[in-house]
């Protein structure tokens, strides 16, 4: 079969002669088969007879409908593929159909050859990790990261893709993910390390202010102005610069730098002078994509410009397997740091660490495990050195109420209102809201069960 004497198969669905002639060109950098349709008749049998490395759809003669359709049937039928979305710029609307059925990597057309080459790269090397052809030590040399987890194992490598790659790369994720250092970490393992890279917290700068930081100003340019000042983007160079929380920015800052994205030049607000960009951007926020696309304040050109790479920082609660792994390594780290004693952790401490939501992610984890050591004047840490909300999880976990398979409805709500009553030493209000019911009907529930 040709699958196995070809190292991969693409599949190019267009009626595009330069798209085929662009994908041909791989088949002499590596052991590729590339074939084209235009028929769906054709591709399904395709993808039916053959295992399909990558799917490259040209969206341009197909509507929302049949978009929609055949994203659901080829997740259904051959969700290994990797597929790739091609849309003409006038056809956007199109991208948020996909985007409801899964997270596809697009480019708008005419896309140039350089930049589907790298969604190609980039998808063959998604679709080799996901058959387990990638072994574990290519994700243990990321600087800042720890975690073993599939999805911690995903984010790092899209961190190493990225970095390998010179190209915008947004991040998203909730704060405290990390998405500060999985940024730091693509331009250390870029060919621009040996450059600046330039942080910017957009969300921590007053309104009036974020363009001059970005853009910088000239003298005189508006009160204050007593002196001209380089911006951001004149100090990161052929560095990177990293923009967090680009969702706060306003209408006429993201029309500067949808400027700068699509010409790489900028004028300093006041200033005639034309400053060509040559940095890198790396985009951040904790708004999902998808809300991002509904916002009426955010543009969606611009959205689109920054999202070439995306990478999703996944929430702590999704790796509850990496608690003990981070626990570990960051006792160690300020055991080091504050020279205390402290060399393990208890078992029912580590429990409730496993057992907490963690709202504020790795950053309120790493303080909650700093602060514990700090507090702990033995070898071992326990429930007792953690912060005092952790106290009501104690309380949850001990909370558990068995009842045995045979036991009636009656009897369970009788046993699971006599707990809830001890929990809240006998608060009916309270142990009414914690029930999710009205004080009204605790109080029948009581007289039913005889528990006045």
């Amino acid at each position: 079969m040709p699958s196995e004497q070809h190292g991969m198969n693409i599949i190019v669905f267009t009626e595009n002669p330069l798209l085929i002639a662009c994908v041909g060109k791989l088949k002499k950098k590596k052991s590729i088969l590339v074939k084209h349709t235009n028929s769906f008749t054709t591709l399904w049998d395709l993808l039916k007879t053959n295992p399909v490395t990558v799917l490259i759809l040209d969206t341009t003669p197909l509507t929302s409908a049949q978009i929609g359709d055949s994203l659901k049937r080829i997740q259904h039928n051959v969700p290994a593929t990797q597929t790739i979305l091609l849309i003409r710029d006038q056809d956007l609307t199109l991208l948020r159909t996909a985007l409801e059925t899964g997270n596809y990597p697009y480019a708008k057309l005419p896309v140039s050859d350089r930049e589907l080459h790298i969604l190609i790269e980039t998808a063959i090397y998604r679709a080799h990790h996901l058959s387990g052809t990638e072994g574990k030590k290519s994700f243990q040399s990321i600087p800042g990261f720890v975690g073993e987890s599939a999805r911690i194992r995903k984010s790092y490598q899209s961190i190493i893709q990225a970095a390998s790659q010179d190209i915008s790369i947004l991040l998203l994720g909730e704060t405290g993910t990390g998405k500060d250092l999985a940024a730091h970490a693509i331009h250390q393992m870029s060919a621009r390390k040996a450059c600046p890279f330039i942080p910017v917290n957009l969300g921590a700068l007053p309104t009036d202010l974020v363009a001059s930081e970005l853009f910088g100003h000239a003298k005189g340019a508006f009160t204050g102005a007593t002196q001209s000042i380089s911006g951001r983007f004149e100090q990161a160079k052929n560095g990177t610069i990293f923009l967090d929380e680009i969702d706060s920015i306003d209408e006429k800052v993201q029309v500067g730098l949808l400027r700068l994205l699509e010409h790489k030049t900028y004028h300093p607000i006041g200033s005639k002078r034309k400053i060509q960009s040559a940095c890198r951007i790396i985009a951040a926020s904790n708004v999902s994509f998808n809300d991002l696309l509904e916002r009426e304040t955010f543009r969606n050109d611009l959205l689109f410009r920054l999202d070439v790479f995306r990478i999703h920082m996944p929430a702590l609660r999704e790796c509850l397997e990496d608690i003990p792994i981070l626990a570990q390594y960051f006792m160690d780290r300020y055991k080091r740091e504050l020279n205390r004693p402290v060399e393990k952790i208890d078992r029912k401490c580590m429990d409730i660490l496993v057992g907490y939501e963690w709202p504020g992610n790795v950053r309120e984890f790493k303080n909650v495990i700093q602060r514990a050591v700090l507090v702990c004047s033995d070898d071992t840490l326990q429930v007792g050195h953690l912060p005092d909300r952790f106290k009501q999880i104690r309380q949850k976990k001990a909370a558990l109420v068995e009842i045995p398979v045979g036991t009636t409805l009656d009897e369970a709500e009788k046993q699971m209102i006599q707990k809830v009553l001890e929990l809240t030493r006998n608060n009916r209000t309270e142990a009414a809201k914690q029930l999710g019911i009205t004080r009204r009907s605790l109080y029948n529930k009581l007289d039913k069960h005889g528990l006045k």
